[in-house]
C-alpha cells in the first residue's frame, strides 16, 4: 500500500448544468451521493449549489466527495454504480467535468468560484498559523495539567491529532470564510 492510499482524500468536481435542468441534476446527484455513501471508506459528500451573484445566472455546481483512502476512492470511481449515475446525469450537464483531488487543509484553500485562483502560499501559511497558534494554546491550557504525567511522545501524539481534527473540521473552514476577501483578492492574479 502506498503512502498516498493511506490518507483521506477529497475530490472536488465542478459541473456546468444546463439552464432549466437544475432540479433534475440535483435529484440525480442526491441519488449518486446516497449510493457513494454505501461504499467502503466513504467519509462524506456534499452538493454545493451555485450562487446568484449580482443577478448573473451561474450554473456551475460543485460536488465534494471524501474517502478515507485513495484506494477506496478508486473503487468508487471504477464502480458500475457510479457509471450508471453519471449516465443519468449526462442529459443535464454540458462541457467536461473539472476534477481536483486535495487532501487535508488544502481543501479549505481551494477556489470556490470559476474566476478565483488559489491564494499565494504565504497567505495560506499566515491563515494556517492564525488557526494553529490559538488552537495549540487552547489545548495546552485545557489539557496541559491533565497530560503532564504522560510520556512526551504520547502527549505530542494526542495534541497533534486534536489540532489536525480541529483545524480540518472547525477552525480552517471558519478562517477561510472570514479571510476570503483577502485570500482571493484581485491583486493575487
Amino acid at each position: 500500500m502506498t503512502s498516498t492510499s493511506e490518507h483521506a482524500v477529497t475530490v472536488l468536481i465542478s459541473r456546468q448544468v444546463k439552464q432549466g435542468c437544475e432540479a433534475e441534476f440535483e435529484r440525480v446527484m442526491d441519488q449518486i451521493i446516497a449510493v457513494a455513501a454505501t461504499f467502503k471508506g466513504h467519509l462524506g459528500a456534499q452538493l454545493v449549489r451555485p450562487g446568484d451573484e449580482q443577478g448573473v445566472y451561474d450554473s456551475l455546481y460543485h460536488i465534494v466527495l471524501a474517502f478515507e483512502s485513495d484506494s477506496n476512492l478508486k473503487i468508487w470511481q471504477n464502480s458500475p454504480a457510479r457509471a450508471l449515475g453519471l449516465a443519468a446525469a449526462a442529459p443535464f450537464i454540458e462541457g467536461q467535468a473539472l476534477v481536483r483531488q486535495v487532501s487535508g487543509l488544502a481543501l479549505w484553500f481551494q477556489p470556490t468560484g470559476p474566476k478565483q485562483v488559489p491564494p499565494p502560499r504565504w497567505k495560506v501559511a499566515v491563515v494556517t498559523w492564525l488557526g494553529i497558534f490559538p488552537t495549540v494554546y487552547m489545548l495546552f491550557l485545557l489539557l496541559g495539567d491533565l497530560l503532564a504525567s504522560w510520556p512526551l511522545l504520547t502527549r505530542i501524539m494526542l495534541l497533534t491529532v486534536l489540532v489536525v481534527g480541529l483545524m480540518t473540521w472547525v477552525v480552517a473552514p471558519q478562517l477561510t470564510r472570514m479571510f476570503k476577501p483577502w485570500l482571493y483578492s484581485v491583486s493575487n492574479e
